[in-house]
């Protein structure tokens, strides 16, 4: 039977925070219809203000993402003609221009081109999250291999269910690697070493695993996977937005670079946010604070404690003559 997708996400709107359930059908696979949607949900949250984060679970009760399905990966590889690493090199090269013009795209989804553009279109997306203003957290409540496990690395923050779950990436031992950013994402947040042990071996890594090698930033109980990580977005949402995405471009994109084009990134970002209203008010009311204070913000405690849990340095009142 030929590959179907029947996958959609689940919005719940809490204000500033969206929580996502991913709903993959009956064996919550990740496929093109989860693809898309995303496409659709990150172009929303971009474009609204009042949206500082979002937040990704399953919908099935023991899985987050099962992987992709395989049906999909096998009838796309099956389709088009078998290329050297020269020729897909060549193909993939296209279809990232290719992804970008709906004409186009349309055009070349009917010829053997169309794997290639699927694989940029779930490349793009994750990309698109990473350069966002808006913090995505995956909430692992459950397990997820393959490009459950992918999708979870292009999230900005992990939170897993700890008890008898998994992620990793298994690609190696169905006779391929993975090709959603797995060996890429997974060894930019552990290690070159310790990524090309797991990805070669295929064995995913236990909640306990994952959080010893960073490859997940808190294990808790399994009914407390979603509260913990809405907390954490909220708290990271009360960033700049604009703040949040020059960071993580600079992080994500330019810390990839060799040194030197890494910090033609940072210089960049960093001068649009230096003259923006939000980077002035911000330096403004810190020297205010220390002409009223007679001390640097940041060197007291409470009213550093007061920036991190609201985002942003404010201008306290004097308590000299206290």
């Amino acid at each position: 039977m030929p590959y179907q997708d029947k996958g959609h996400l689940e919005i719940e709107d809490r204000g500033a925070v969206l929580i996502v359930r991913v709903d993959g059908g009956p064996h919550q696979l990740f496929g093109l219809d989860i693809a898309n949607k995303l496409h659709k949900l990150v172009t929303r949250v971009d474009h609204d203000p009042n949206v500082r984060a979002v937040v990704f679970t399953g919908a099935h009760p023991g899985r987050f993402v099962s992987h992709a399905a395989v049906r999909w990966l096998q009838e796309e590889g099956d389709a088009g003609p078998r290329l050297g690493r020269r020729g897909a090199a060549a193909a993939v090269r296209v279809a990232k221009y290719v992804d970008r013009s709906r004409v186009l795209s349309a055009l070349m989804s009917r010829t053997p081109m169309r794997g290639a553009l699927q694989l940029e279109h779930i490349h793009r997306a994750f990309l698109r999250m990473n350069s966002s203003g808006v913090l995505f957290v995956a909430a692992l409540n459950g397990s997820t291999l393959g490009l459950g496990a992918e999708f979870a690395w292009a999230c900005d923050l992990r939170v897993m269910a700890d008890g008898d779950f998994f992620i990793g990436q298994p690609e190696i031992l169905l006779g391929i690697i993975p090709g959603g950013g797995g060996t890429q994402r997974l060894t930019r947040l552990i290690g070159t070493h310790r990524s090309l042990a797991a990805i070669l071996e295929g064995k995913p890594f236990t909640p306990e695993e994952a959080l010893a090698n960073g490859a997940v930033d808190k294990i808790v109980p399994q009914d407390k996977v979603v509260a913990q990580a809405v907390e954490l977005a909220e708290h990271f949402g009360k960033r700049s937005k604009a703040s949040v995405a020059a960071a993580k471009r600079s992080v994500y994109f330019g810390g990839s670079m060799s040194l030197e084009e890494g910090l033609h990134v940072e210089r960049a970002e960093f001068f649009v946010q230096v003259k923006t209203p939000n980077g002035q008010d911000g330096m403004l009311s810190y020297m205010k604070t220390t002409d009223v204070n007679g001390e640097l913000p940041l060197y007291e405690p409470d009213t550093y404690a007061q920036a991190l849990a609201s985002g942003s340095v404010h201008t306290p009142r004097s308590t000299k003559g206290r």
